[in-house]
Order: C-alpha cells, then sequence, then structure tokens
C-alpha cells in the first residue's frame, strides 16, 4: 500500500528544509551588510540575490518584495519589543494603569524606531501598505485595547491611529534635524498627548 504524504495542520507553518533556511538566512546577513554598506535606500534585491549566490527568484519567492525583505531585517528586534509590551515588567508589560503603559509604549516606539532607523526610513517609503501592516496593526490594538480601558467608551481604534500618527521614522527625523528637537522633547510631547488622550472629559 502506498505512503501517503502527510497533509499541512490547519494553521501551523511548515517546516522549512535545511538548505532553505540556510538561503533564508544567507540572504538577510548579506541584506544587513550592504546596509551597512550602502545603506538602506541602495537597497537592491537583484545586489542581494547576487551577493548571496542565489537566483534572484529565490529571494522574491522568500520575501515578496523589497518591504519584506526589510521587515524580516526588522523583525528580530520587533519580537524582543512586542514581547516587552506584552509580557514585560510594568509600566511598558502588563501591571501598570493603562495610561502609564500607553505613555511607556510610546516611549519605547521612539527607542525601537531609533535603533533600526534607516529601515524604517525605507521601510515607509514603500507606501501605506508599508507603514500600515505588520507590527502597525499590532501596535494599533495594544493602544486600542488601553484606551478602552482608560476611557470606555471612547473611539479606541481612531484615538490609538492618533497617537501612533507622530511615531514614525519620517517625521522623528524632521524633528531632530528640523527643528533641533531632542528625543527628550519628543518623549515629553508624547507624554502629553497620551495625557490628553486618555484623560476623561466632562
Amino acid at each position: 500500500m502506498p505512503v501517503r504524504p502527510s497533509l499541512p495542520v490547519a494553521g501551523q507553518p511548515q517546516p522549512e528544509r535545511a538548505d532553505a533556511a540556510r538561503n533564508r538566512q544567507k540572504i538577510i546577513e548579506v541584506a544587513a551588510r550592504l546596509i551597512d554598506e550602502k545603506g538602506a535606500e541602495q537597497l537592491s534585491l537583484d545586489e542581494v540575490a547576487r551577493a548571496a549566490g542565489v537566483g534572484v527568484g529565490t529571494v522574491y519567492r522568500r520575501f515578496g518584495d523589497r518591504c519584506g525583505l526589510l521587515r524580516a531585517l526588522i523583525d528580530e528586534h520587533e519580537r524582543r519589543f512586542q514581547a516587552a509590551f506584552m509580557n514585560g515588567p510594568p509600566p511598558l508589560g502588563p501591571g501598570a494603569p493603562p495610561a502609564q503603559r500607553i505613555t511607556a509604549f510610546l516611549h519605547g516606539l521612539v527607542d525601537r524606531i531609533d535603533q533600526q532607523q534607516a529601515l524604517f526610513l525605507a521601510l515607509e517609503k514603500g507606501g501605506s501598505g508599508a507603514r500600515y501592516g505588520g507590527p502597525y496593526r499590532v501596535y494599533r490594538v495594544h493602544l486600542a485595547t488601553l484606551i478602552a480601558q482608560a476611557r470606555p467608551g471612547a473611539a479606541a481604534g481612531f484615538l490609538a491611529d492618533a497617537l501612533l500618527a507622530p511615531v514614525n521614522a519620517n517625521l522623528l527625523c524632521h524633528q531632530r534635524d528640523e527643528r533641533g528637537m531632542t528625543t527628550e522633547d519628543i518623549k515629553n510631547g508624547l507624554t502629553d498627548l497620551a495625557t490628553a488622550v486618555t484623560s476623561h472629559h466632562p
């Protein structure tokens, strides 16, 4: 009786072949090196493929497009940040009042973008799909949940978008380079904004 191939389990990622995993890691390492050498603006999937010794089709299949590759480069730092605000110590993690957690999150997001500023700048140029996909959706749900706890009945989703709007790499660079603002100035402004959003109004 012939052996039937095993079917994928619904909702479970398929195991990655060893050679495919090696190729993926090699592509990420090469892309990171090229960004260090030339800057994220100059990142080309063709050049990444040549330097990694794989076909450009392999790069597209693994990452979809340039934005997908940039997101993969950002991913490890992102996992640590999400673990901190979901399960880490307060005030960023659970255990502090929601208004304090919102402020801590916004401050943490500024630091998070600063960690990989060049990558975030390049990703934001990928259009709204890149800007508002992936981590942004997680941030929005997280903030909306906290806003709903702080101000029951408020338009939590809209207010979450409003809080996230000023925390992007392009604006942060502009505030520092053109307006002379420090990171502390920016965080103080975000504290005021979070306070305004979470305060109960008569």
